[in-house]
């Protein structure tokens, strides 16, 4: 029988992060200042981030170290399980080999504090005192919080409120680390009270609470930005999931034909796929496709337009060129919090523009059919971001039964839902509501976005 888990030792954690800028098919697109539309510097970001940070997103370097501090804390989880689900696989009759990197072994639950600890780390070698951030699910916060108390930060956190309401324990979680967290929209800036001044009962966004943390942040003399997924330093952080998989499969010999994430800024399918995609990039396997799952409530990448857009609501943040259904979109308010944003992370909006990653939308009740039938064969209750990609994860391999082909999938379980019970308690009483997106809210959120 083939291993069900393959592992690491501390001594295999990756000492470098991949930086698939230096392999890109072309150079990105230029990021904007918000007022003059014209390319911004490392100086013009400096409000919001350490230099270090800013220096990691220009870099083209392909390998960066990453610090001692950082893999010492890195080793309290890492490097994470790879699993091959041999059950599910029972289930589903499938000649495909399905594999699963499992980043709900950290202490938060998910692939967050994969960057949360690299952040807080920059930020304490430049001296700041505390951090300012969003966040969706819960997940990104819970990882910048205990990211914080490593290395003794303060941390505030905007929290999407129709997600405060859903999720207490993931604030509680946050609470514990030491955090203080806002619902968003909230009183505590002008741009929570700007959204609330227009409509009281606003279930909030990720864009609206980014433009909280970023006008927190840039008002305060001691106080950085910390931004979960999207841009670049942070989807490099993630890499160490993808140079560990290549690793264990390695071990397996085995090599995936589809790597699978689900995606809502872009991390954790960046995370373990973008060490892949270096070797179809260089011609090794050029047959690899790598699928972006995202909900059907907020597609960014299968409907949304490929713009220059700002990544908050108020338009505080740079413009960056990506896949978007406009900043002031605010996406129905489905259990996967962590996946309801408006854009997409610019590396991999220009892997998908260019063919090179693929991307799928689906509803609520299938995405939870699935994730109950992977419960009740791999017995790990998922997230519902994470649900995304076993969702498609069974379908490649549905396909493979089909088609009486040996497939290799490996996806990225990256979090537990053991916060998340609500969720599957209202999929099991048949209360989940498969909501699509609003065209028209779509087209006004787009209307008039200024273009270079």
């Amino acid at each position: 029988m083939p291993d069900t888990r393959i592992t690491l030792t501390e001594r295999e954690l990756p000492r470098q992060w991949y930086n698939i800028l230096a392999d890109s098919p072309k150079p990105p697109a230029p990021v904007l200042h918000p007022v003059t539309m014209q390319p911004i510097g490392p100086d013009d970001l400096a409000p919001l981030f350490p230099m270090a940070l800013i220096m990691q997103e220009v870099s083209t370097e392909r390998w960066i170290d990453i610090p001692d501090e950082v893999r010492d804390v890195y080793k309290l989880w890492r490097p994470t399980p790879l699993h091959r689900a041999l059950r599910l696989e029972k289930y589903l009759q499938t000649p495909a080999h399905i594999y699963y990197k499992y980043e709900g072994v950290s202490p938060v639950g998910s692939h967050k504090p994969n960057t949360a600890v690299a952040q807080a780390y920059y930020n304490k070698q430049e001296g700041v005192r505390r951090l300012a951030t969003e966040t969706g699910a819960g997940q990104w916060g819970s990882a910048l919080a205990m990211a914080c108390r490593m290395f003794d930060l303060e941390c505030t956190v905007y929290m999407v409120k129709v997600s405060y309401q859903q999720k207490p324990y993931r604030r509680l979680l946050m609470e514990t680390y030491g955090a203080t967290v806002h619902a968003s929209p909230s009183m505590e800036t002008r741009a929570g009270q700007k959204v609330l001044a227009a409509k009281p009962d606003s279930p909030g966004s990720l864009g609206i609470a980014i433009s909280e943390a970023v006008e927190d942040a840039a008002t305060h003399d001691d106080t950085k930005y910390s931004l979960g997924s999207v841009l670049n330093h942070v989807l490099l952080h993630q890499t160490v999931i993808g140079q560990e998989a290549k690793a264990q499969l390695e071990k397996a010999d085995d090599y995936p034909d589809v790597v699978i994430g689900s995606c809502g800024g872009g991390s954790n399918l960046a995370g373990l796929s973008y060490p892949f995609l270096a070797d179809k990039l260089s011609g090794q396997r050029p047959n690899l496709r790598v699928v972006a799952v995202e909900p059907a409530a907020c597609p960014t990448l299968t409907r949304g337009k490929y713009l220059y857009d700002f990544g908050d609501t108020v338009g505080l943040t740079p413009l960056v060129k990506m896949y978007t259904l406009g900043h002031t979109f605010v996406p129905a308010g489905i259990h996967a919090g962590g996946l309801r944003y408006h854009g997409d992370a610019p590396s991999l909006c220009l892997l998908y523009d260019e063919k090179i990653v693929e991307a799928v939308a689906y509803h609520q009740n299938p995405v939870f059919q699935a994730a109950v039938a992977f419960a009740q064969t791999e017995g790990i209750v998922a997230a519902p971001e994470s649900a995304h990609a076993i969702k498609a994860a069974i379908d490649e391999a549905l396909l493979a039964r089909e088609e009486g082909k040996k497939k290799v999938i490996l996806f990225n379980l990256s979090g537990h839902g053991n916060f998340d019970l609500q969720a599957y308690d209202d999929y099991l009483r048949g209360k989940l509501v498969d909501t699509e997106y609003s065209t028209a809210e779509v087209e006004q959120a787009l209307a008039g976005l200024r273009q270079p």
